[in-house]
């Protein structure tokens, strides 16, 4: 099965330029063939061709799936962005592809880049949104100061990654069927008196083993650890 995205699909039963042309030119499909489309808030729909046109191909739809594959706990991992972006997109792609709800940017005081356009890291989000074969799309935050972060997060369960004497592995510290955030800190790592904000403010430190890895590493080990437990 391939995937297409088409957010507002309730208003518009039609492809985007690219998708567009990836279905009509690439995979040549035509009037009445059959795709799927996903609109990244857990909708699957089966659709059938009604224009084969490349800049627009439509649609209307024949079944719908609502919440498909839905999950039944929830991952915020908050990364500092890397100082070369391709490796931030690395984790984005990742991410998604492991499985992630949200993901949020913050500028710590050893960040090595003090700003971050989302537009491209959404792109990329949707591109493995479509190839992981899911129907719910990661919400990306803008940038922000950790301080500032800090008061925002919802989640149940809130750890900081970080190689300290007392940390416990995060897999120990994991309950079932609830909601996640991590934590990740720039090369440099946190500061000492952001982790002790963090800690303020109920955040668990854990350890992701006991190498020293690098900012996008982390966040996708983290990703790992918490989706390897709720499989197990």
């Amino acid at each position: 099965m391939l995937l297409f995205f088409q957010p507002d699909i309730a208003q518009s039963s039609f492809l985007d330029v690219d998708d567009s042309r990836h279905c009509i030119k690439v995979l040549r499909k035509t009037v009445k063939d059959v795709i799927h489309v996903v609109d990244g808030q857990g909708g699957l729909f089966a659709c059938e061709i009604t224009k084969a046109n490349d800049k627009k191909c439509e649609f209307k739809i024949l079944t719908e799936q609502r919440n498909y594959q839905q999950k039944d706990y929830y991952v915020h991992i908050a990364i500092a962005p890397t100082k070369n972006s391709d490796r931030l997109e690395w984790f984005i792609e990742k991410s998604v592809e492991i499985g992630i709800d949200e993901i949020s940017l913050i500028q710590t005081r050893h960040s090595e880049r003090k700003n971050q356009k989302i537009d491209r890291l959404e792109k990329i989000a949707v591109s493995a949104m479509k190839q992981s074969l899911k129907a719910y799309l990661p919400k990306i935050n803008e940038l922000i100061p950790l301080e500032k972060f800090l008061t925002t997060v919802a989640q149940e369960q809130k750890f900081l990654a970080h190689l300290a004497d007392d940390a416990k592995p995060l897999s120990r510290c994991l309950k079932p069927q609830t909601s996640y955030c991590i934590l990740i800190g720039p090369e440099g790592d946190f500061a000492e008196e952001e982790i002790q904000q963090a800690r303020a403010a109920s955040f668990e430190v854990v350890t992701l083993g006991n190498a020293r890895l690098r900012t996008e590493t982390a966040g996708m080990v983290a990703c790992t650890i918490i989706n390897n437990f709720i499989a197990l």
